[in-house]
């Protein structure tokens, strides 16, 4: 499976930023789930979901201070890169 995902550094903080579908953000035993599948590709580093929204804007889930950042950045500006998943 290929996904698409960024890992962004900034401010001396590294993270990484995964697009899943909407459905994988819908409650948190989900999105935890949905985290952890992709953690092997990012280890050591908090992970951020993304989804694109019915505005076709992007939607984040994952930590406050993090997902606060990514709603200030213009997602074409986000260095996407193709990741294959297991």
């Amino acid at each position: 499976m290929k996904i698409s995902g960024a890992v962004i550094k900034e401010q001396a903080v590294t993270f990484a930023i995964v697009i899943v579908k909407k459905s994988a953000m819908q409650t948190i035993q989900v999105s935890t789930k949905t985290r952890a599948a992709f953690q092997g590709l990012f280890p050591g580093i908090p992970l951020i979901l993304a989804s694109k929204g019915s505005c076709g804007l992007f939607e984040y889930q994952g930590s406050k201070d993090l997902v606060g950042f990514m709603k200030l950045i213009d997602p074409s500006l986000i260095p996407w890169k193709e990741y294959t998943v297991s």
